[in-house]
């Protein structure tokens, strides 16, 4: 039934559609604009059942998403509207609570700062390997689990200071940590007592070890532990805590995007082509890939922690509110002809990618150059790369935090 039908006939106080949209990642979902135009705070029902407020247009999202009487924080609270099932072990959650010395926040911040020593070298480095063992295998082949996976995980390895040969171990464990389900599952929490685990001993090796030697962002947090008096309550675990939600969160973000991304400039060949020409645009080609990109599938949560006006509606305290990025980020009113992807786009570029106010990634800037160098590497490397099965064949994942396709068969 398509939004106008179930408008036509429902009941004024029940939810408008069912969210999330389409799990399809090159495609508009076509609720989009509607939403937009005729009901830009729209009540929805979640996956879990509950009712919540879908925000599309993009003033609106700005607006919810700067105004902090809504609260990403709150939206893991016993007892509040979910868009899915709370699938992070309680414990885990508070451990994230209790992190708030100054020098673990410090320490965090410079991990994820791009211009570090060699971080940027090491990424070519590590781009020019994949690409040379998809060369040396040959056609057609995966770019997803051959490129944007282990050059994702290669990133935060070396910014976490963990082996990359524990790559595929590492992006095995968001496959389910990252789950999205009506109902709380048993071995979502054993998964993240896996992972908080290797953290931690992970976290004791560099503890072990003369200062000069630690390396990444656990060897600080082992100077950390022996140094810093704010950070003495700490646990292992708690540090370790950090870590996996670090790895896990910026692990699955940029491999999502980078395979969105190749897969729009693949469905027109002309703009690696233009790339190849200009390699000095690729910072801003990828401000637009940014809001082209279509991998978050569900909505950016807040709770309100206050009644608040948005546009015609007045959210209720307690109430879930779900941002729509992909309407946000293809509204007319914010860009010109939005439909068009446009490696030339204006800047400064104000798409909503990397959300917005008190909650604004604090990796946007490491993402933009973990994606800038993947592109660069790829398209000069690989001029011919083309899609090797039809796109409608592309099998995209449910029930995953990103829309992302199970595999991405390319040639060259």
């Amino acid at each position: 039934m398509s939004v106008e039908q179930h408008e036509a006939g429902r009941d004024p106080a029940e939810p408008l559609l069912d969210f999330p949209l389409s799990r399809r990642g090159d495609v508009l979902p076509e609720e989009c604009a509607w939403l937009r135009e005729k009901a830009p705070v729209a009540r929805v029902r979640t996956l879990t059942g509950d009712p919540a407020w879908l925000v599309s247009s993009y003033a609106l999202a700005k607006q919810v998403l700067e105004d902090e009487r809504f609260s990403l924080k709150d939206t893991a609270r016993p007892g509040v509207p979910r868009q899915y099932a709370l699938t992070i072990p309680p414990e885990v959650v508070n451990n994230m609570g209790n992190i708030n010395s100054a020098g673990l926040r410090s320490a965090v911040m410079k991990a994820l700062n791009p211009r570090q020593p060699g971080l940027r070298d090491a990424l070519h480095a590590a781009a020019h390997g994949l690409v040379d063992a998809l060369v040396s295998e040959g056609g057609p082949a995966d770019l997803r689990a051959g490129f944007a996976d282990p050059f994702s995980a290669a990133l935060h390895c070396r910014v976490l200071g963990v082996p990359f040969e524990d790559w595929r171990r590492l992006m095995s464990g968001l496959d389910v940590a990252f789950m999205t389900a009506r109902e709380p599952f048993a071995d979502s929490a054993l998964n993240w007592y896996k992972d908080v685990g290797y953290f931690a001993d992970r976290l004791r090796e560099q503890l072990a070890l003369p200062a000069e030697q630690r390396t990444g962002l656990l060897g600080t947090f082992a100077g950390l532990r022996e140094a810093d008096p704010e950070s003495a309550h700490l646990t292992d675990e708690m540090f370790a805590t950090v870590a996996v939600s670090l790895f896990g969160a910026g692990a699955v973000s940029t491999s999502a995007f980078l395979v969105l991304a190749v897969l729009a400039l693949l469905q027109r060949p002309e703009l690696i082509g233009y790339l190849r020409r200009h390699p000095e645009r690729m910072g801003k080609a990828v401000e637009e890939l940014l809001r082209w990109n279509l991998s978050v599938g569900d909505g950016l949560p807040r709770i309100a922690l206050a009644d608040v006006r948005v546009g015609d509606v007045l959210v209720r305290e307690g109430e879930l509110v779900l941002v729509l990025l992909e309407g946000a980020n293809f509204d007319p009113e914010a860009f010109a002809d939005p439909g068009r992807l446009d490696l030339e786009r204006e800047s400064p570029h104000p798409h909503l990618a990397f959300g917005a106010g008190r909650h604004f990634c604090p990796a946007s800037a490491l993402g933009r150059a973990h994606a800038e160098i993947a592109l660069e590497v790829l398209v000069d490397r690989l001029p011919g790369l083309r899609l090797a099965v039809p796109a409608e064949n592309l099998v995209w994942r449910t029930g995953f935090i990103k829309r992302l396709p199970e595999r991405l068969p390319v040639a060259w």
